[in-house]
């Protein structure tokens, strides 16, 4: 008979408690993925995959390991949860560590409102293919693309279980359907390169395979002839396509974890001001038809819509379990794991209060700046918030897109950078972190 997620969670527990573990806890993974690529209109790779892998976590007093295996047969099972018990013997003693009190326990876990299933069949992988096929000649059509590097079609079926000797029992799953395509402008040295691409559960939500190869073309021949800006202190505006990278820096900072360690820029900025007033960022874990969403953490706690920035200010940190002892805190439900690892703090989904004005009438009011539409590399200082990364994208004069700029370098420290960003208005509500474009008002350009 074959065994079902629950029954593999469960049946580690069992075993753990048998092999002399206090208190265990147990992850399954279930997964399908298919994945198609195209190139110059011949199929370069598919590949097709399924896999199952179980984690077992387990307790005895304040001692605890892990394991993982990808084998679920009884055999591995025993041999899992015997491994894990000698393991945790001989680990030091770590007096923050332990599951949940039964009391702390989501208890309304039926996902189906959060509609993450697609009902229809596995994409069949000759439509996949057309699917790229379809994109990929129409990023070619567009006048000025030298060639097509990549394009991508696919779908995958995800199910997950999380059990607990405290009672708690509860899985969740999701489809996701994606299609992504890369072109490239120029040739030699003066090689250019943009892409699209779209990610949705249901299929019927996705964008046209057309208009995605169409909009990747004509991105990358917008970026040919790019050349260094001017060195300076200017406006800059992040895409909306980046911009999630700098609420991210923030989002890192005022996890629990680095609180805990003493290692962040945010320390003591807990009730303060860290971005301009009048400005939210809410988590907002209980969307529906956006993957990542759920109605319990990775520790069986219940999630809920959670006010990290209100009115511009700090509320506090994002937190675990064994984070929140550390701290003296209650724990956020923002436990995130995998099978191979214990819980570790990590933000769901995220809303920032988007402003009144387009990119296009923020760029006008720039005057003269920079619009980065790309970011490699990354040097931030964890303690002090210092900022450096490459970017490319488009220089402004007199408030309107003049020419391709590559090869330059935007710095700033984040404490003054977050608390003059100025939003623009077109965050996409169907990505997992709303989050529009970003003007900073004055950032330090190393260019030309």
């Amino acid at each position: 008979m074959t065994k079902t997620l629950a029954d593999l969670t469960h049946r580690l527990i069992d075993a753990a408690k048998a092999a002399g573990a206090d208190s265990a806890d147990a992850v399954a993974v279930a997964g399908t993925s298919v994945s198609i690529d195209v190139r110059n209109s011949v199929l370069e790779q598919a590949e097709r995959s399924e896999s199952t892998d179980i984690g077992l976590r387990v307790f005895v007093g304040h001692r605890s390991a892990n394991v993982s295996a990808s084998d679920t047969s009884d055999r591995t099972v025993e041999e899992m949860a015997a491994r894990a018990v000698a393991m945790a013997n001989e680990a030091p003693e770590d007096p923050h560590a332990g599951i949940a009190d039964a009391d702390q326990l989501a208890t309304d876990i039926d996902a189906t409102r959060l509609d993450l299933v697609d009902a229809g069949d596995e994409p069949d992988p000759k439509w996949l293919e057309e699917q790229a096929r379809i994109a990929e000649a129409a990023a070619m059509a567009v006048d000025g693309v030298a060639q097509v590097q990549s394009t991508s079609a696919t779908y995958g079926r995800r199910q997950a279980h999380l059990a607990a000797s405290n009672g708690f029992s509860g899985g969740s799953e999701s489809t996701g359907h994606s299609l992504s395509s890369v072109a490239i402008s120029g040739s030699g040295t003066g090689m250019e390169r943009d892409y699209d691409f779209d990610s949705r559960i249901h299929l019927s939500d996705m964008r046209d395979a057309a208009k995605i190869g169409r909009i990747a073309g004509e991105r990358a021949v917008a970026r040919h002839g790019a050349r260094k800006p001017k060195t300076g202190t200017y406006p800059v505006l992040f895409d909306e396509r980046i911009a999630s990278s700098l609420i991210g820096h923030l989002l890192a900072a005022s996890n629990g974890a680095m609180i805990a360690r003493g290692s962040s820029w945010l320390l003591g900025k807990d009730g303060k001001q860290v971005l301009p007033k009048g400005m939210n960022l809410i988590e907002t874990p209980h969307r529906a038809r956006v993957a990542g969403s759920r109605l319990f953490d990775g520790e069986g706690l219940p999630t809920s819509e959670r006010k990290i920035i209100d009115d511009g200010v700090l509320t506090g940190w994002t937190m675990d379990l064994a984070t929140a002892r550390k701290l003296g805190l209650q724990s956020t439900g923002s436990a995130s794991r995998g099978t191979s690892g214990p819980p570790s703090p990590s933000v769901s989904h995220l809303t920032l209060t988007q402003g009144d004005q387009s990119p296009a009438e923020i760029i006008k009011d720039m005057g003269t700046g920079l619009l980065i539409t790309s970011m490699i590399g990354s040097t931030i200082n964890p303690n002090t918030g210092d900022y450096s990364r490459g970017a490319s994208g488009f220089w402004i004069e007199n408030g309107e897109i003049s020419y391709p700029v590559n090869e330059c370098t935007v710095a700033g420290n984040l404490h003054d950078m977050l608390a003059r960003i100025i939003p623009a208005n077109d965050a996409r509500t169907h990505f997992s972190r709303v989050i529009p474009s970003l003007m900073i008002d004055g950032m330090t350009l190393a260019g030309a």
